[in-house]
């Protein structure tokens, strides 16, 4: 059931997103469907959407005010048993990335700090045990100085 009502919400807010677009004026805002919830039982649905560069308040108001008109378009489009009463909210999110962006680009622009020089590396002190020691001698089979190894020592 899940899956069906994802592609079911996935099928509305393409044609919503269409209907809005296509059928309706809105002067300079720029108004995109994020999400939509579809319910369980197909009866009614939230529909958020994103304004960017408008008042959100008169866009949300048109758009709530003219719902049923959409939900006919959107009728038209999509053949369900019952088409969803639309309901109309606000996604800030696409506003609040906007607001990041803006704000990293500020951040970008303030003086940075003087990059470090790195520090010249003294020269590690010789560890007395390691002048001592031995080569390592790399372990073949059948290595006649190593017993291990399969050889036998002479």
């Amino acid at each position: 059931m899940p899956r069906r009502l994802d592609r079911v919400n996935e099928l509305l807010r393409r044609e919503i997103s269409a209907i809005i677009q296509r059928d309706y004026e809105w002067h300079g805002t720029l108004v995109t469907v994020g999400d939509i919830e579809v319910t369980q039982d197909l009866k009614e649905a939230r529909v958020w959407v994103g304004i960017l560069g408008g008042a959100v308040g008169p866009v949300l108001e048109k758009l709530n005010r003219e719902h049923g008109s959409i939900q006919a378009r959107l009728m038209k489009r999509v053949v369900l048993k019952s088409t969803p009463v639309l309901h109309f909210h606000h996604d800030a999110s696409a506003v609040r990335g906007v607001d990041l962006v803006n704000l990293l680009d500020a951040v970008e622009q303030l003086p940075k700090a003087p990059e470090e020089e790195p520090a010249e590396e003294s020269a590690p002190a010789t560890d007395s045990l390691q002048s001592e020691r031995m080569p390592i001698r790399m372990c073949q089979r059948n290595d006649p100085m190593n017993p291990a190894s399969g050889g036998s020592a002479p």
